[in-house]
């Protein structure tokens, strides 16, 4: 199902993936869009976890768009949005969320987000912000004001996609890898086979387009410390280790 049948012509399906931990916020975002538009299927997850086996039980291709809270439990920063966009790049994913400062929003558009609903917006903002981004559009909220980002070159912006793309878990190998630990030591660290930490390092490598270690480190060093910081932050590893 495309959505350009029911924008264009108003037939079609929509269908929508809410996911937040807050069941209230959840069904209120589920009863706008039945309100709202006449035809759309609406599914629920209230956890990251539950919102990528929800996506692996229907397929992606199944789901039109997806509505994403940032804080949900488990998740640092952008974790979340990284792994939708790593996981389904063809997956629109619209943040709906409280933290509402312009540059969260623009941090937010820079890891592929194809939108962004502040949580304080009423239902018609939901709908409107919907349909545009069903439409390949960009959506943020009135009164956003981009920063200039005109000081970060071609080249940064390269590097700044390709981080974007790597999983929460290789972002934390990348983080030790910046401070210049081991395989062994990130094994350690990770509570994971140094197995796991080689092929999860040459996945790094790839996405990078880097032929070593050193070369990534580099790399991510010519962007600035505060843009360095949001993008591969130093996660608590020791809680947040995925198994083998």
């Amino acid at each position: 199902m495309t959505a350009g049948g029911l924008i264009d012509g108003g037939a079609g399906d929509i269908s929508v993936l809410v996911i937040d931990d807050h069941p209230l916020f959840r069904e209120a975002l589920i009863s706008a869009l039945d309100a709202s538009l006449d035809q759309v299927t609406t599914r629920e997850a209230h956890s990251l976890e539950s919102g990528l086996a929800e996506i692996d039980l229907v397929g992606d291709a199944n789901i039109d768009i997806a509505l994403l809270d940032l804080n949900l439990p488990g998740v640092q920063h952008f974790d979340a949005l990284l792994e939708l966009r790593g996981r389904y790049p063809k997956l629109p994913v619209l943040v709906v969320s409280g933290f509402e400062q312009d540059s969260v929003i623009e941090e937010a558009l820079s890891f592929g987000a194809a939108g962004f609903i502040p949580k304080s917006a009423g239902k018609q903002v939901l709908v409107d912000a919907v349909l545009q981004v069903l439409r390949g559009e960009v959506f943020t909220p009135k009164g956003f004001v981009s920063g200039d980002d005109s000081t970060l070159n071609d080249s940064q912006r390269d590097t700044i996609s390709k981080i974007a793309s790597l999983t929460p878990q290789q972002l934390r190998v990348l983080n030790m890898l910046r401070e210049g630990l081991l395989n062994k030591q990130i094994a350690h660290t990770l509570g994971v086979g140094p197995t796991t930490v080689k092929a999860h390092v040459s996945e790094i490598l790839r996405k990078l387009d880097v032929n070593n270690r050193t070369q990534a480190v580099i790399l991510v060093s010519r962007l600035a410390d505060d843009v360095v910081d949001t993008l591969v932050p130093a996660a608590d590893v020791a809680a947040s280790a995925e198994p083998d």
